[in-house]
């Protein structure tokens, strides 16, 4: 009988490396870009306005910048995510589920590269909330 895998080999662990880059790349630059706009949407705040124009556009400019700064930090998050996941590529311990762990699955590896939980840990946790 095999034993199982308790973690994947060198050359999995460096195909993951090139998923979790790749997407790392996009990522970094759409939290770039978020910034540019958020700075952009800070600056245009400063302009000189008419008053009247000024009231209307006020609540409208918090919601959206509200907005802009909830797409930031999930955008922060998910390049912190995929950093964290590029340590434990380095580790070795990529793709170890951190409550069960057991490996998880390759699909959902490439579906979710900076993920920690295997679907099942997943949805256990979600139920306990």
């Amino acid at each position: 009988m095999e034993e199982p895998k308790v973690r994947y080999s060198d050359e999995e662990l460096e195909e993951f490396r090139k998923i979790v880059l790749a997407r790392l790349e996009v990522a970094q630059h759409d939290y770039d870009s978020l910034m540019e706009q958020l700075n952009a949407h800070d600056e245009s705040e400063t302009d000189e306005t008419l008053p009247t124009y000024h009231t209307l556009e006020e609540g409208s400019s918090l919601q959206s910048k509200e907005t802009l700064m909830n797409m930031v930090l999930r955008a922060q998050k998910f390049v912190q995510g995929l950093k964290a996941a590029l340590v434990r590529i380095d580790n070795k311990t990529y793709g170890i589920c951190r409550e069960t762990g057991k490996l998880i699955p390759k699909e959902r590896l490439r579906a979710v590269p900076h993920a920690t939980l295997s679907i099942e840990a997943k949805q256990q946790r979600d139920r306990r909330r």
